[in-house]
């Protein structure tokens, strides 16, 4: 079905599914209800942003090539009719997209609201730790949810993230990522991808999840600082060639929009197996690093509600509600 054109970004859907066929500029004036004139500014200021428009004598316009960006049209394009997404907000860089996202769900945004930006100036992870969020080279983004379901078992959603961004990074990029307990990927070792849950709820009922997702796709060595240098990679990276990012944000969305359903309408079950096949936690002899202790064991699964269970050399089994994973040597 073609879109409607009433403005500049359904101009550019419209001429995306044109499929490099040219569209006629006074059909594309007497859709929208506006001049040529008007229909030429749209597309000067497309061009602006980066597309190749090219202007064929009597026939139309041609989109000939598009930037690598995280506009709602290039997402959008990859997502096609995928329910999940209601609402896609760009941003060419912010601070973080988490605030952003809390005042969007405090302001009635429905879930499936996306906050996507090109850059985070203030990026920063589990802890409040810094994240180097490089203009232009990663996905930085804030999804809001509204599951009908009690605030404790919000934290599941970190683990469908999780889940969800393995098998888009697999569908996009053929490589694969682990997981490592409670919110990080990893691509040979060096983290990837990182994520974010937090909660606005009653006493007995969620009002939003907010889930944070910072991935480093395009950035080659030089791009990280000195002190990531030994510990942090990109998709690029590890499968040795450029990513298109608005395609891999897509996957990342269509998953979380299927297991969500999956969660909401199986149970944890399912996602908890898919978890643990894709950890690089379970089966490892690890540290977890606590504020007041250090519980040294293996971790052999999680619970249903994403606790890590670590059993320590004397047999006994720990529960662990958040710690940092290190490897034991």
């Amino acid at each position: 079905m073609e879109s409607k054109v009433k403005d500049k970004d359904s101009l550019l859907r419209r001429l995306m599914e044109a499929g490099g066929e040219p569209v006629s500029g006074q059909m594309l004036a007497d859709e929208a209800g506006v001049s040529r004139t008007a229909i030429w500014k749209w597309v000067r200021e497309l061009e602006e942003e980066g597309y190749t428009v090219r202007s064929v004598r009597k026939k139309g316009y041609v989109l000939e090539a598009m930037p690598d960006l995280l506009t709602p049209a290039l997402i959008r394009r990859h997502l096609k009719d995928d329910p999940f997404v209601s609402d896609i907000i760009h941003y060419e860089s912010v601070g973080s997209t988490m605030p952003i996202a809390h005042r969007e769900a405090q302001n009635g945004a429905s879930g499936g609201t996306v906050i996507v930006a090109e850059e985070q100036t203030e990026g920063r992870g589990r802890l409040a730790r810094p994240w180097s969020s490089t203009a232009g080279k990663g996905i930085w983004m804030s999804v809001i949810l509204k599951p009908d379901i009690p605030p404790h078992r919000a934290p599941q959603f970190t683990l469908i993230a999780a889940v969800s961004i393995c098998r888009a990074i697999r569908e996009t990029a053929g490589v694969e990522a682990r997981i490592k307990w409670p919110n990080d990927l990893l691509i040979g070792g060096r983290k990837v991808t990182g994520i974010l849950t937090e909660l606005q709820a009653d006493p007995d009922r969620v009002q939003a999840i907010i889930i944070g997702i910072g991935i480093n796709v395009n950035q080659e060595t030089e791009d990280f600082p000195e002190e990531l240098a030994d510990i942090a990679t990109s998709v690029r990276i590890q499968s040795g060639h450029r990513i298109d990012r608005a395609a891999l944000a897509a996957a990342v969305l269509r998953n979380i929009g299927f297991y969500s359903k999956i969660y909401l309408e199986e149970g944890f079950a399912p996602i908890k197996m898919l978890w643990e096949e894709n950890s690089d936690t379970i089966g490892r002899k690890v540290n977890a690093v606590m504020m007041r202790e250090t519980v040294t064991g293996t971790a052999i699964g999680i619970t249903e509600e994403g606790v890590l269970e670590i059993r320590t050399e004397d047999g006994a089994i720990r529960g662990i509600y958040s710690a940092d994973i290190e490897p034991a040597e």
